[in-house]
């Protein structure tokens, strides 16, 4: 296994995306973690394996491993643990948390796939939900019952881009003796930490911003709890939830320009965000940097930009806004976000359709944006195109 630099935590962020857990190899000196594609390791006698973990790739592979190591230093946290999509992390907190008869408090802004499985999925198995407004901390309180194991909370949340005091829910969840999970997800690690606010478990689907180039998927669980990391790792093996070693090393690739990629996002989306908000079939736009956002000053106190997501409404409806979805060319209509290239797409009927009828339904003249890294002025111009 490549050796790996320790003391890291004193670094900055680019450098710790670039070196955590990603030392040279020490047989050949390759500057870049190998893909370690094998199934299993030879051992030096019956449970005798040559390296302390890695015995078979299900349970541990060192491209993985440097991957985890990545991962947590960017967050902050002790433990890291990458899984096979962003929903089987999500899935895989909730059964190691929740067992039957347990309760856990939604945001009425949350992804489609999150409340699908919990509402198609874990309430099968007992448990029960409550769906709230996760910016109105006395409406969480409300709603926290003695059975409330879990606050889940997105901030920023998709699709409306909903801001929560990360804070404020960890010590409402804390003194109920739940616990604060956070879908970091919109926001990535180089933008908010919420382990420093308080939360006790961050998620990631790593196939967005983290992988960055649209060619993987995966997901990550971070956290500083050892038992709870004990916990993940036995299901994660039991179940085998496991990204591929290839997918592992593009994930590793792309965080190492997680920086300078989320600057320019962050860049374009401001100015996206902007344009959208002068345009007469511009309704309503969703993103935490604009000043009349009601959770502008929480984003901001808690986030160090606001991010390259942005949804808005149009003034003519359903129909016109897929009819402006399918206008443009540069954004690509297609679902998932955080790569480079500049994506639209229609949640009602797309990444939210699982929420119809719910209290999570999203406006059906809604479209989201994932802001690339191209020339904002291209892009301006593709959705002024497109809302004509």
């Amino acid at each position: 296994m490549a050796a790996t630099l320790g003391g890291m935590e004193n670094f900055g962020f680019e450098t710790r995306a670039i070196h955590a857990g990603q030392g040279t190899d020490p047989r050949t000196g390759a500057v870049i973690v190998p893909i370690y594609q094998t199934s299993t390791y030879a051992q030096d006698g019956v449970g005798g394996t040559r390296d302390g973990d890695y015995e078979y790739s299900r349970t541990a592979n060192p491209t993985r491993t440097a991957l985890e190591a990545q991962l947590a230093s960017l967050e902050g946290a002790r433990h890291g643990l990458a899984f096979a999509s962003g929903m089987a992390a999500s899935d895989s907190v909730l059964r190691s948390v929740l067992r039957p008869g347990d309760h856990l408090v939604l945001g009425n802004d949350a992804y489609g796939g999150t409340f699908r499985l919990i509402d198609k999925v874990l309430t099968g198995w007992g448990i029960g939900y409550t769906v709230t407004d996760l910016s109105e901390v006395a409406s969480v309180r409300a709603a926290i019952r003695p059975e409330t194991k879990l606050i889940w909370c997105e901030s920023p949340s998709n699709p409306l881009l909903g801001i929560a005091d990360i804070a404020a829910l960890a010590e409402a969840a804390h003194d109920a003796g739940a616990r604060l999970v956070v879908d970091n997800t919109f926001a990535t690690p180089y933008l908010q930490n919420p382990l420093a606010l308080g939360a006790d478990i961050v998620v990631h689907s790593t196939t967005k911003y983290l992988g960055g180039h649209s060619d993987v998927v995966g997901g990550a669980v971070l956290t500083n709890e050892d038992e709870l990391r004990e916990q993940l790792f036995f299901l994660r093996n039991a179940s085998g939830a496991v990204p591929g070693p290839f997918d592992a090393w593009l994930t590793l690739r792309g965080v190492k320009t997680l920086a300078v990629r989320m600057e320019r996002h962050c860049d374009n989306a401001e100015l996206v965000a902007e344009a959208l908000a002068a345009h007469p079939k511009v309704t309503k736009v969703y993103y935490p940097g604009l000043a009349e956002h009601p959770g502008h000053e929480v984003a901001a106190k808690q986030m160090s930009r606001f991010g390259g997501m942005i949804s808005f409404r149009h003034a003519d409806g359903e129909s016109g806004a897929l009819a402006a979805a399918a206008r443009t060319s540069l954004f690509t209509l297609a679902e998932s976000l955080g790569g480079i290239e500049s994506l639209i797409e229609h949640p009602g009927r797309m990444t939210h359709a699982s929420t119809s009828g719910s209290l999570l339904e999203v406006p059906d003249d809604l479209l989201r944006l994932s802001v690339g890294i191209e020339d904002a002025s291209d892009l301006i111009t593709d959705l002024r195109h497109a809302l004509k």
